[in-house]
């Protein structure tokens, strides 16, 4: 049986950091955006200077870090975007 887990997507400035676009991310108990997001903060601290103003989706849909995630879901992780 597959674990649960959840695809986290990394955008611009955030790939760059972790060296990566795409994590599987295992799921545990009652996770939320926020959770899964403080988990890979601690597995990639250099993540944490973008917390304050980094957007989520959850399966191409904004959410706020509250919002439950469900196994099988794409959690998207977009830095700030700067434009003039």
């Amino acid at each position: 049986m597959k674990a649960m887990q959840v695809t986290v997507l990394l955008f611009a400035s955030l790939a760059e950091k972790v060296g990566c676009r795409r994590l599987e991310v295992p799921l545990e108990g009652d996770d939320t955006v926020g959770s899964i997001r403080d988990r890979l903060v601690a597995a990639y601290p250099v993540l944490e200077g973008f917390v304050p103003s980094m957007m989520y989706a959850l399966d191409e849909e904004y959410v706020r870090p509250q919002e439950a995630v469900r196994p099988g879901a794409t959690l998207a992780l977009i830095p700030p975007v700067s434009g003039g």
